[in-house]
């Protein structure tokens, strides 16, 4: 990969948000749809998790390829007591032939107005990789992936200096003692130059690891 080179111009700024970043063709199926057909489907849109909704278009669960194996663990094995009573509700899957029967309910879910550090979180704690996207009523409006979060990372070096710049130094440094300089190369931010507060210099590097698309920050800025 060719690197960027350093960017100080003005840019346009980035996605900050999950309605930024998701994809709103959800592909879902509906309660009755069939385990054959959900393999299919998931198969056919390479996706690891489909929402399951009502006929209004609420999302009332979420089968997923985790959903779906206890079916062939289980094929032609007898499992032990114990093991009935530790994975009751798997063996119940293993049954299951509708995605009523499969779904994980209820859905972990997330709003469009949802950070991108939040989804992320939801992501992380509830150990899932996609998450359906819904409205106040819980009518699907999209999905957002693991992948879809990674777009942020993708953000033009120029956009990332220019929103520094304006969102961080000139709001914490309106009068430095010398001119202050953000240089962005593949994500990661170097910030030089003096400045007439030295205490505020901890704040600016955590606003500036906080900003979208950010690697990585590297500072130089000095009381003067």
């Amino acid at each position: 990969m060719t690197a960027r080179q350093p960017a100080e111009q003005a840019g346009t700024g980035g996605p900050s948000r999950v309605g930024d970043v998701m994809t709103r063709a959800a592909v879902a199926v509906g309660r009755t749809a069939l385990f054959k057909d959900i393999v299919a489907r998931m198969e056919q849109w390479n996706v690891s998790a489909l929402p399951v909704l009502e006929g209004d278009g609420r999302v009332v669960g979420v089968v997923s390829e985790a959903d779906l194996l206890p079916k062939e663990e289980f094929r032609d094995s007898d499992p032990d007591r114990m093991t009935q009573r530790r994975r009751l509700g798997d063996l119940a899957k293993a049954g299951g032939v509708t995605a009523e029967d499969l779904m994980s309910t209820p859905a972990v879910t997330v709003h469009a107005d949802a950070t991108l550090a939040e989804a992320a979180r939801i992501m992380a704690l509830k150990r899932v990789k996609r998450l359906p996207v819904v409205t106040a009523e819980g009518v699907l409006e999209g999905v957002v992936s693991r992948g879809d979060l990674l777009k942020v990372f993708l953000r033009d070096d120029r956009e990332l200096a220019d929103e520094i710049r304006r969102e961080v130094l000139d709001v914490l440094f309106p009068a430095p003692v010398e001119p202050l300089h953000v240089v962005v190369v593949d994500g990661v931010v170097t910030l030089t130059g003096k400045v007439t507060d030295g205490t505020r210099i901890p704040l600016a590097v955590r606003m500036v690891r906080g900003v979208e698309g950010v690697v990585g920050v590297d500072c130089y800025l000095a009381e003067g």
